[in-house]
C-alpha cells in the first residue's frame, strides 16, 4: 500500500544549494528556456510551487527558492530574519546563477521580497506574476495573525504548537479536499521542531505595526518605487476567498500597477496555487506567450 504521507513523491525535483556566508540556501532548478523565478511566502516553501513547476518545466526554466529558515534551506538560530535580508539573499542567487530576463512568480511575503529584488536589479526582470500578496506597510493586521504576535504566547503558539503553519492547511484553502495527507505532510515537513519554526515566527514578527519597525521603511519604499516596474507586463492571479490578502489588497495592487492583467478566481483562497493550479498553469502560459521577451533585453 502506498504511503499516504509520502510527500516526496509530489516533489520529484533535484535539490541545489547556494552557500550564503556558511548557510545553505536551497532551490530547485527545472527545465530550460526563459527563466521563471518562484518566491514563496510564510509558512510555505518551494513545495507550494510543485504543480506549477511540473506544468511549466517542459518549456521554461523554473527556479523555486526556499528562504533561509524555510523549506530545505538551513535554519540558523542566530540570523537576521527580515524581509530585506531575504531579498538580499534572492539577489545573490540571481547574480550567482547569472539570471536575466526573469519572470517573477511571487506569493504572500514573496511579493515584497521579489519586488524589492527587482527594484535593486531592475535590468534583470522582464515580467511579473503576483499571487495574493502585498507591497506596503499593512493598514491593519488580521486577528488570527495578530494573536500570533502576542509576546511569549505567540512564540509558544507558533514555534511550540505550530499554530501558524498547521491551521493554514484549512484556513488558507477553499478546496480543503485537496489537503490530502501527502500534501499536508509536504507543507509541514520542514517545520517539525521548535528550532525549525524560527523563520515562521520571525515572518509574523516582521509585519510592521508602525514607522519605528525596521521593515516599515523597506515596505514604504515599495509603495513609492514599485510602480516604476509597471512598464513591464504584469499578471495578478487572486484567490478571492483570501481573508488576509483580500479583494482590497488586489485593488491596491491594481492601483499601483494600472496596466496589470487581473485574474480573479472566485472559488480559491490564500493558497491559490493549491486551490487552482490546473487553471493557473494555462493562465500563466498564455500570459507569457502574449508578452514575449525582447531579444537582448527586457
Amino acid at each position: 500500500m502506498a504511503d499516504l504521507h509520502n510527500w516526496r513523491g509530489l516533489y520529484p525535483f533535484e535539490s541545489h544549494w547556494l552557500d550564503l556566508d556558511g548557510h545553505r540556501y536551497h532551490y530547485v532548478d527545472e527545465g530550460q528556456g526563459e527563466v521563471l523565478l518562484a518566491v514563496h511566502g510564510n509558512p510555505t516553501w518551494s513545495f507550494y510551487w510543485r504543480n506549477l513547476i511540473l506544468g511549466l518545466r517542459d518549456r521554461y526554466r523554473v527556479i523555486a527558492i526556499d528562504h533561509i529558515g524555510c523549506g530545505l534551506s538551513d535554519k540558523p538560530a542566530d540570523y537576521p530574519y527580515r524581509m530585506v535580508q531575504h531579498a538580499a539573499n534572492l539577489q545573490r542567487l540571481i547574480e550567482s546563477l547569472g539570471l536575466e530576463q526573469i519572470t517573477l512568480l511571487a506569493h504572500d511575503w514573496g511579493g515584497a521580497i521579489g519586488l524589492t529584488a527587482a527594484l535593486d536589479l531592475p535590468d534583470r526582470f522582464a515580467r511579473f506574476v503576483l499571487f495574493n500578496t502585498g507591497a506596503w506597510p499593512p493598514r491593519k493586521i488580521p486577528l488570527p495573525i495578530a494573536l500570533c504576535r502576542i509576546p511569549i504566547l505567540g512564540r509558544l503558539g507558533v514555534q511550540g504548537l505550530n499554530l501558524f503553519a498547521r491551521p493554514a492547511l484549512s484556513m488558507a484553502t477553499a478546496h480543503r479536499e485537496r489537503m490530502t495527507p501527502a500534501v499536508r505532510a509536504g507543507l509541514l515537513a520542514p517545520y517539525d521542531t521548535w528550532g525549525n519554526r524560527r523563520a515562521t515566527y520571525q515572518f509574523v514578527q516582521d509585519i510592521p505595526r508602525g514607522p519605528n519597525h525596521p521593515t516599515y521603511a523597506p515596505l514604504a519604499r515599495l509603495v513609492q518605487q514599485a510602480p516604476s516596474l509597471g512598464d513591464r507586463p504584469m499578471q495578478l492571479i487572486w484567490g478571492m476567498k483570501d481573508w488576509c490578502f483580500d479583494a482590497a489588497c488586489l485593488g491596491r495592487l491594481e492601483a499601483m500597477f494600472p496596466d496589470a492583467e487581473a485574474q480573479r478566481l472566485d472559488d480559491a483562497g490564500h493558497y491559490v496555487v493549491e486551490d487552482a493550479w490546473e487553471r493557473i498553469v494555462p493562465l500563466v502560459d498564455d500570459f507569457l506567450v502574449r508578452h514575449p521577451l525582447s531579444p537582448g533585453g527586457s
